[in-house]
Parts: C-alpha cells; sequence; structure tokens
C-alpha cells in the first residue's frame, strides 16, 4: 500500500465525537466534573473534536445556563488544542442567535447548527435561519443534516447556497445522501462529517473530513485507526477497523437511543459513574446492558 497521505482538509479535525452529558444520578442536574472527566478521556482516546450539546448530548432537555456551563468546562477540560464545537441550533431562530452569541464568548472553536426541528420551514425558512445565525458571530459553522430527527432535509440547492456564507465550513450529514453530498463536494468547499456511525467508512472513502460519532466516544482509537488508514490509502486496514466496530455500532445505535446507549457503554467501561438519562429518555434495561457488554468484550473494548 502507498504511504502517501490523502487526507482532505479538515476545518474542525478528523475525529469528533457527538459527546454525552453526564447528569447527576438523579437526573437533575448535568455533573461538570463527569463531563470534564469525560472530555479528557475521550482526548486521549484519539479525538481531536468534541461536540457538546448534540443531539446525543440531550440539548433539547438541556438549559441555556447548562449548555453554557458545559461547553465552558469543556473547554476549560481540554484546552486550545482540541476542537471544541457547541450545538446552538433550535426551532426558534432569534433563540439559537442567542445561544450562538453567548457560546462565542466562552471560546469554543465553532456551532453546530442543526436544521430547524417541528417547525419544518421551507428551504427558503431554512435558508434564511441559517443564515442569521451563521452571521451573529465570527464563528465557523457546521450544518447539521438530519431530517430523521428534523423532518426536513437540506436540499441540494439549498446546501449550495448556505456554501456560499464565509463562515459555513461543514456539513454533519445524518442523511445518509453520499451521491447529494459527492455532488456538493465536487462543486464547493465545504467539507463532509459522517454523522451516522455505520456509514463511517463510505463517508470517508468518497472524501469525508472526518466524523461526527456517537460510537467513538467508547470506541476511538479504532476509529482514528480507520482515518488513518483511509488517509494512507490502506483500505485493508480501514475495513478491518470497520468491521470490528459492526457489533459495536449494532449494539449503541440499533436497539435504543444513542444517548441510551452510549452512556450505558461508558458506564460499562468504568469512564462513566453510572448512566443516567433525563426524561423523556429513560436507561438501558437489563437486557439492553447485558447485550452492550457482549458487543464491547468482542471488539476488545471492555
Amino acid at each position: 500500500m502507498t504511504s502517501t497521505d490523502q487526507s482532505p482538509a479538515r476545518p474542525f479535525g478528523a475525529v469528533g465525537t457527538a459527546m454525552v452529558t453526564p447528569l447527576t444520578e438523579d437526573g437533575h442536574a448535568v455533573d461538570l466534573d463527569a463531563a470534564q472527566q469525560l472530555a479528557r478521556h475521550v482526548v486521549e482516546h484519539g479525538h481531536d473534536m468534541i461536540v457538546v450539546s448534540g443531539t446525543t448530548g440531550e440539548a433539547p432537555t438541556l438549559t441555556d445556563v447548562e449548555k453554557l456551563d458545559l461547553a465552558r468546562a469543556v473547554r476549560e477540560a481540554v484546552g486550545p488544542e482540541i476542537t471544541v464545537i457547541a450545538g446552538v441550533g433550535t426551532y426558534d431562530t432569534a433563540h439559537s442567535i442567542d445561544l450562538a452569541r453567548e457560546h462565542a464568548k466562552l471560546g469554543v472553536d465553532g456551532l453546530l447548527v442543526v436544521t430547524p426541528y417541528y417547525s419544518k420551514p421551507s428551504q427558503a425558512g431554512v435558508i434564511a435561519h441559517t443564515t442569521a445565525v451563521a452571521d451573529s458571530t465570527d464563528l465557523p459553522v457546521m450544518l447539521y443534516d438530519i431530517p430523521g430527527r428534523s423532518g426536513i432535509p437540506l436540499a441540494y440547492e439549498t446546501i449550495l447556497r448556505l456554501g456560499e456564507n464565509p463562515r459555513i465550513l461543514a456539513v454533519k450529514d445524518a442523511k445518509g445522501d453520499l451521491q447529494q453530498a459527492s455532488r456538493v463536494m465536487e462543486r464547493t468547499d465545504l467539507a463532509y462529517y459522517s454523522g451516522e456511525d455505520a456509514l463511517n467508512l463510505p463517508w470517508l472513502s468518497i472524501g469525508a473530513a472526518g466524523i461526527v460519532s456517537v460510537v467513538s466516544q467508547v470506541s476511538g482509537d479504532v476509529e482514528k485507526a480507520m482515518i488513518e488508514a483511509v488517509d494512507r490509502s490502506d483500505l485493508v486496514a480501514a475495513r478491518a477497523a470497520h468491521h470490528r466496530l459492526v457489533p459495536v455500532v449494532e449494539a449503541i445505535m440499533g436497539h435504543m437511543p444513542g444517548a441510551v446507549a452510549a452512556k450505558a457503554a461508558l458506564h460499562l467501561q468504568g469512564v462513566l459513574p453510572h448512566a443516567a438519562m433525563r426524561g423523556p429518555h429513560v436507561p438501558a434495561d437489563q437486557d439492553q446492558v447485558r447485550a452492550l457488554a457482549a458487543a464491547l468484550e468482542a471488539a476488545g473494548l471492555l
């Protein structure tokens, strides 16, 4: 295999995790000490990017104060070398702008802006909303295209329009439309990040910059090895890493919400003191935990 590095441009890094938000055991408060310990843990295991207050971080259940405290704590824990991105997108443009501006004061490196969920605006509305949020600070923006949760996808023409904004640098794709992404990458400088763990290797193979992964917080070293293998055009090694993670991806993403499974897995690994959730989520049950433990053990991660 050639050793030539074929890595694409990476405005936010390569190995990112959609970090869970550790809570106190009763679920009533964010456990900032545990969040800092988790952030340092993922950095020690190959990550150069952390996304806080995303879907896996239970963002819809966090107050604005909790989101800001979490971003501040993680920024402090990992130092300036690690990219910290804060999820600020909501279904309310004014609220999203307020969150963006407040997070910008904390020294985060970028903003994750999800397509407005529940409201289901037109594509013109999506453009207006996203542009307003992007223009509210000087921070770079990663779009978050996840129609399974937002109710609407980012259309091809919408992505091209948004890509003209100098602050919008990347797309986290949880839509799985590799053909659309290939067309966008051909026409723009937007970087793509895989937002669907089962498709991490396919995304990387067509030129994605990296991943923003749920599973990686329990398997960061393997994810990093896969990305490095793709960069050096070593498909055999990349496939080996991908196949090693197949049972883990299935266990974490296939049978319960990713946030629930990721917290349970981190608890099994001894990284989190417990796996408390905030409603409407409930913790994994005993059968789910046993299945998770078997998958982690099979992958050598327990």
